[in-house]
């Protein structure tokens, strides 16, 4: 395959067969995190390899926990319930959960941990994060209110309450969550958590994160919608396994649904716990997908919406999506210079809202587009559903699908889908 480009030939046929999707990543990196923390070894099943869990292990590692690898969808981790200060800065990619992860549970690291990441790591936002640990007395900086970010761990997290503003990402909390059992030996007071205003992106990242604490030993009250306290338990080690990634599972669920075909994923819609399988149901509407679709609380799902909108029979209007400027791009900005590109006219930016402005009688036309990815996996992934209903759809840096799915293009080769260089 091209590193460079990637054109999608339509199939003109239904896609059928059966494609099992990766783990999910968010689960993957938690659980991965928390195996870390935990005093003895834990076997992660199902799990997620991709560029964003491999950071999250190699980070573990850097910070003396063992992580080993038996095969392509397993980790046993064995920590001894602290973490190491690593020798040198953390290098984390683009992966936002590490990223805010890792800057809080370094807190209860003795000694100085810098928490980096690439270029577009660099704009993206942590602030709220580190006002948020300075507020429990932990020493953290961030000069740019981006990555790098460098705290001056004491061994243990902090004690007393702590407001979040999670307007701008659920990792924020997340994180704060998931560091809050490592209390300074001795205590017994719970760490509360609140939200300084009860707007929250994607909160059922939330529930993901409190079931993974659970699994691992946390306690953890939930005194209502904004507010939380966690006891200083620690983590003990467990077996865990991760559910297929319901981000991943939309692109197919949207190929079935656009090209008429049937593809078995291996897991009921239903059964999965992740935000985004709340995407099926539209998905399951089109061409009559709803004229208006809040997308705050399936984020990474918008997408592969976006892109399906474009063939359906009526204008759709996205909102709730502003985190979406801030994500692994500007994704609302991507979407709508990708769909213009397709057919100028076909995207409208409205403040923070998306307006795509359907047209089915683009299928079976051959429209040249080269679509820039932003080095975005998501980008990549939903622009190709384009390319399986008009032909000329070009995907450049087609292989940063890599950060959460690297076997997305054989899995659509799988079902039936050619490409060009």
């Amino acid at each position: 395959m091209n590193k460079d480009r990637l054109t999608v030939i339509p199939p003109g046929h239904a896609l059928s067969g059966k494609v099992s999707p990766p783990g999910s990543k968010s689960i993957t990196n938690r659980a991965l995190l928390l195996a870390g923390l935990a005093r003895g070894t834990s076997r992660l099943t199902g799990a997620l390899k991709s560029d964003d869990t491999r950071y999250m292990a190699n980070a573990l590692r850097a910070m003396g926990v063992a992580v080993d690898e038996p095969d392509e969808t397993s980790f046993v981790v064995t920590g001894t319930g602290r973490l190491e200060a690593p020798s040198g800065p953390l290098f984390l990619g683009n992966a936002g959960t590490a990223t805010r992860f890792l800057t809080a549970a370094a807190a209860a690291v003795e000694g100085i941990v810098i928490v980096d990441g690439d270029e577009h790591m660099h704009k993206r936002p942590i602030a709220p994060l580190v006002i948020a640990l300075q507020s429990l007395g932990i020493k953290a900086e961030a000069p740019t209110g981006c990555p790098p970010v460098t705290i001056e761990g004491q061994g243990h997290f902090g004690t007393g309450r702590v407001e979040i503003d999670a307007g701008l990402s659920s990792q924020y909390v997340s994180a704060l969550l998931m560091a809050a059992p490592l209390a300074p030996e001795g205590t017994t007071e719970p760490v509360t958590i609140a939200l300084t205003g009860k707007e929250i992106g994607a909160r059922g990242y939330i529930g993901l994160t409190l079931d993974a604490m659970v699994a691992f030993g946390a306690k953890v009250e939930q005194v209502d919608e904004a507010t939380w306290k966690v006891l200083p338990t620690g983590y003990r080690a467990a077996d865990f396994h991760v559910e297929p990634d319901a981000s991943a599972a939309t692109y197919l669920w949207a190929a079935e649904k656009l090209t008429g075909g049937a593809i078995d994923i291996g897991t009921p819609a239903e059964s999965f716990t992740q935000p985004d399988a709340k995407a099926y149901g539209v998905i399951a509407s089109f061409p009559h997908m709803p004229a208006e679709i809040d997308g705050s609380q399936m984020q990474d799902a918008v997408p592969t919406l976006a892109v399906l909108a474009a063939f359906n029979n009526s204008p759709v209007r996205f909102t709730g999506i502003e985190n979406l400027r801030v994500k692994e791009c500007d994704r609302t900005r991507a979407l709508s210079l990708g769909l213009n590109a397709i057919r100028e006219g076909l995207a409208e930016e409205d403040g923070d809202d998306l307006i795509v402005h359907a047209d089915p009688a683009l299928a079976g036309q051959h429209l040249p587009a080269e679509i820039d990815t932003f080095a975005d996996h998501r980008i990549a992934m939903c622009f190709a559903l384009a390319g399986l209903k008009v032909s000329g759809i070009t995907i450049l840096d087609p292989l940063c699908v890599g950060k959460t799915y690297p076997g997305y293009w054989d899995a659509l080769a799988s079902l039936g889908v050619e490409y060009e260089d």
